[in-house]
C-alpha cells in the first residue's frame, strides 16, 4: 500500500528533494495513523485560476488521500512584494484590495478539487506582520547576498545591470519563513520554485525546527498549443472558472500527444487506469477521440457538475459533429452599414479588427455557416450568425 501511494504522490512530478522522508510519513500514517502535513503556497495576483494552477492542487488531493493535511498558503503579505521568479524586472506592487478580493475568489475555487475537512488556509499576513523590524532583520541574517545572486534570474538581471529591490531578496525568505512557522512537513510548487523551496528547508534548519521539509516539484503545464506553458496572456488557458461548453470544447481541441499529459498531471484516475487506457488506444480497441471526450468531461463535470459535462458534450456534437449553431449565444444589435471585421470586434468574438482580417484570410469565420473571403464586407441591416472558428458564435442584428 505504500509503495502505492509513493506512486500516485510521485506520478509527473519533476524532481523530488528526500524522498525518504515522504516514505517515512506515509509509513506512519499507514502503521499508526499519523497524519502529516503539507504546504502549498499560492500569491493572489490574480482573481481566477486556470488547470495549469491545478496541477499542484491535484497532487495536494492525492496527498489528502494518503494522509495529509493540507496547509493552502494565501501570501497576502508576499503578494504585495510579488514573487520575482522569472521575471526580468521588479513587479508592480498590488493594492491591499485586490489581493483581498483576489484571496476570497481563490478560496472558492481550490475546494473544488481539495477536501475542506483535510484542509487548512492560512494567510502568511498573520504571522509576518507581527514580526516587525527586528524579526525582520534577525531573519535576513540567515542568508547572505552571494548566496543570493546565484538565483539564476537575479544573476541575469545583476550582470544585465537590472534593478533588483531588497524587497524581492527578502521574498524568498519570507516564503521560507512560512514553512517554519507552519513547521511543514512537505512543501509543493512549480519547477520554477525551486529556488524558494529549498529555502524552506534551509530556514527550518536555521530556526532549528527540528525537521527539514521534503521539496516535491510539479512541471509547469502546456497550454492548448502544446508548446509554451498555459497562460492567460498567451491566450492558451483553460480556465478553472470557464462556462461547461468552453471549457469541454477546449480540452477536446488539445493534440492526441498533449492529452496523454493531461490525464497524468490533471485527471483523477489512477496510474494503473490510464495504463489500461492507453493500452486499448494502442491496439486499436479504443479511439483517442472517445478517450479524449472522456477527460473532457471528467474534468468539465470537476468544476461544474456531470450533468453539465453531459450537456457540453451533447452541445459539442450538435455543433461540431453535425455542423449545427450552438443554441445558446450572445445577442448583439448594432448599426449599419457595418464593417465586418468591426463587427467580429464589437460581438466580441475578435479582440481587434486587426485579428479578424488575418481570422478571415485564413478562412476561420463564417457567415451563417458560409464562409467568409471578403476582409472588406459591409453587413446591411439584417440578422446574422457570425462564428470564429470551431467554438466562438454571436447573433447579430444589424439596424
Amino acid at each position: 500500500m505504500i509503495q502505492e501511494a509513493l506512486q500516485e504522490i510521485q506520478r509527473g512530478s519533476a524532481e523530488i528533494i528526500d524522498n525518504e522522508r515522504i516514505e517515512k510519513l506515509l509509513k506512519a500514517y499507514f502503521e499508526e495513523g499519523k497524519s502529516y502535513t503539507v504546504k502549498a503556497g499560492f500569491d493572489p495576483t490574480a482573481p481566477d485560476l486556470h488547470l495549469g494552477h491545478t496541477v499542484l492542487l491535484h497532487k495536494l488531493a492525492t496527498f489528502q488521500k494518503y494522509g495529509a493535511y493540507i496547509q493552502f498558503l494565501i501570501g497576502d503579505f508576499t503578494a504585495q512584494i510579488g514573487d520575482p521568479t522569472g521575471k526580468s524586472e521588479t513587479r508592480k506592487k498590488l493594492l491591499p484590495a485586490d489581493i483581498a478580493k483576489n484571496a476570497e475568489s481563490y478560496k472558492e475555487q481550490v475546494f473544488k478539487i481539495l477536501d475542506p475537512e483535510k484542509t487548512e488556509v492560512v494567510f502568511n499576513s498573520e504571522w509576518i506582520n507581527p514580526l516587525g523590524a527586528s524579526g525582520m532583520l534577525e531573519l535576513t541574517t540567515t542568508f547572505n547576498v552571494a548566496r543570493m545572486l546565484e538565483r539564476d534570474d537575479f544573476e541575469k538581471r545583476y550582470k544585465g545591470g537590472i534593478s533588483i529591490s531588497i524587497s524581492e531578496f527578502i521574498y524568498p525568505l519570507l516564503q521560507g519563513y512560512d514553512s517554519v512557522h507552519l513547521n511543514s512537513d512537505i512543501e509543493i510548487g512549480g519547477t520554477d520554485q525551486k529556488f524558494n523551496l529549498l529555502m524552506g528547508r534551509h530556514l527550518q534548519r536555521a530556526y532549528e525546527t527540528g525537521k527539514e521539509q521534503a521539496v516535491l516539484m510539479m512541471p509547469i503545464l502546456e497550454g492548448l498549443d502544446g508548446i509554451q506553458k498555459m497562460s492567460k496572456s498567451l491566450g492558451n488557458y483553460i480556465g478553472v472558472e470557464d462556462a461547461p461548453n468552453d471549457m469541454f470544447g477546449k480540452v477536446l481541441s488539445i493534440s492526441d500527444e498533449l492529452m496523454w499529459r493531461y490525464y497524468e498531471l490533471l485527471s483523477a484516475k489512477s496510474i494503473k487506469e490510464i495504463e489500461v487506457i492507453k493500452a486499448g488506444v494502442a491496439d486499436g480497441s479504443l479511439h483517442p477521440k472517445k478517450v479524449k471526450e472522456d477527460l473532457a468531461q471528467e474534468i468539465t463535470a470537476r468544476f461544474h457538475s456531470q450533468e453539465a459535462a453531459a450537456e457540453a458534450k451533447a452541445e459539442f456534437n450538435n455543433v461540431h459533429a453535425k455542423s449545427q449553431i450552438p443554441t445558446d449565444m450572445d445577442d448583439f444589435e448594432l448599426d449599419g452599414p457595418l464593417w465586418i471585421a468591426k463587427a467580429l470586434q464589437e460581438c466580441k468574438l475578435e479582440p481587434s479588427t486587426s485579428q479578424a482580417r488575418r481570422d478571415i484570410k485564413q478562412g476561420a469565420v463564417k457567415i451563417d455557416q458560409v464562409k467568409v473571403l471578403d476582409e472588406q464586407l459591409q453587413l446591411e441591416s439584417g440578422a446574422y450568425v457570425l462564428q470564429v472558428g470551431k467554438r466562438k458564435f454571436a447573433r447579430l442584428k444589424v439596424k
